[in-house]
């Protein structure tokens, strides 16, 4: 006679509630629709342009008269919602070209809004795209000036809105940056854009291929001085708090995938809506790997995504997300 160590067995069988692919779905727990992606676009100065990113297969830089098209097959697929990066036709040592009116990204979200009035506009708030040096904010010697950069960010989460933004999104982390933008917002009569904060922003390996897609690499020296800690987990509950108390009405935590314990405090701590980012380099290691046929691109891309929502994530920031509302229908 088998001698069983659970005194359970054979009442209690988990496998009872696996045998086909319609028991599985009844009880499932986590699940993943088209709703719960946000798409990230990068837009450019010019006309007609669809320009591919090498480091980032499947993605382009738009002109704005093209990124109407590609948002209108995202939405086809189900997509929801985008959040727009811009690329200046100059640049200078504070970033000046961010809250210009006629930037791209100012004209791409009046654009979107004018097409498609439902679509939600998400807008990046950073000075790295537009600065000389690549850092997210003026300098003062070799440091990055927080109170300077908190006045031009502002500025430019209030050109966003002025455009039409449904919501901001700082990432550069500054000090004191959700309070500086929900300030000029609300003096500017912008009470109702939102804020969706980079509260948990961690400096990244995994940002090289968005570097490229963005040409925001730093000049010298890197972001380490600003962007938090890959070691520190406590710091990261400290950095959401104080993004809570200044007037976020999102909290992202950034990237994802190799921060997913990181997600997983954030929603058991915090009650407001949580995304997170499946940043480039998660995205690019995983399309070389199926390019070369080493992992199933659909299998792996579906479990990857799952893991973020079932950690906790309410929305994904992904490049993944026309294909996965594709095989998602």
């Amino acid at each position: 006679m088998m001698n069983f160590s659970s005194p359970n067995f054979p009442l209690s069988r988990m496998r009872r509630l696996r045998g086909s692919a319609e028991l599985r779905a009844l009880v499932r727990e986590t699940h993943l629709s088209p709703n719960d992606f946000c798409y990230p676009l990068f837009v450019v100065p010019g006309e007609n342009l669809a320009q591919p990113i090498g480091a980032l297969p499947g993605q382009n830089r738009w002109s704005v008269d093209k990124v109407i098209g590609e948002v209108a097959a995202a939405m086809a697929e189900g997509i929801r919602s985008v959040i727009l990066f811009g690329l200046p036709e100059s640049k200078d040592s504070e970033g000046s070209q961010a809250f210009s009116s006629e930037a791209p990204v100012q004209r791409a979200v009046r654009e979107l809004k004018r097409s498609f009035p439902n679509l939600v506009v998400m807008t990046d708030v950073c000075l790295c795209q537009y600065t000389d040096h690549g850092h997210c904010g003026p300098l003062c010697g070799h440091t990055v000036d927080n109170d300077a950069a908190l006045e031009i960010l502002a500025k430019t989460a209030v050109s966003h809105a002025q455009a039409g933004a449904d919501l901001v999104a700082p990432s550069d982390m500054m000090d004191g940056r959700v309070a500086a933008i929900r300030a000029a917002l609300d003096q500017s009569g912008f009470k109702d854009t939102g804020i969706l904060s980079y509260a948990v922003k961690f400096a990244s390996a995994y940002y090289g291929p968005f570097r490229e897609a963005a040409d925001s690499k730093p000049s010298f020296g890197d972001r380490r001085s600003y962007q938090m800690d890959s070691a520190n987990r406590r710091e990261a509950l400290r950095e959401a708090a104080l993004d809570v108390q200044e007037g976020a009405d999102w909290l992202m935590v950034k990237p994802a995938l190799a921060y997913l314990d990181i997600l997983r405090d954030l929603r058991e701590h915090f009650a407001l809506p949580l995304a997170c980012y499946n940043v480039s380099g998660e995205y690019s290691m995983l399309k070389a790997a199926a390019a070369n046929g080493w992992l199933d691109e659909k299998l792996v891309t579906l479990e990857t995504l799952l893991s973020m929502k079932r950690a906790g994530a309410d929305l994904i920031l992904t490049y993944h997300a026309r294909e996965a509302a594709r095989w998602l229908a």
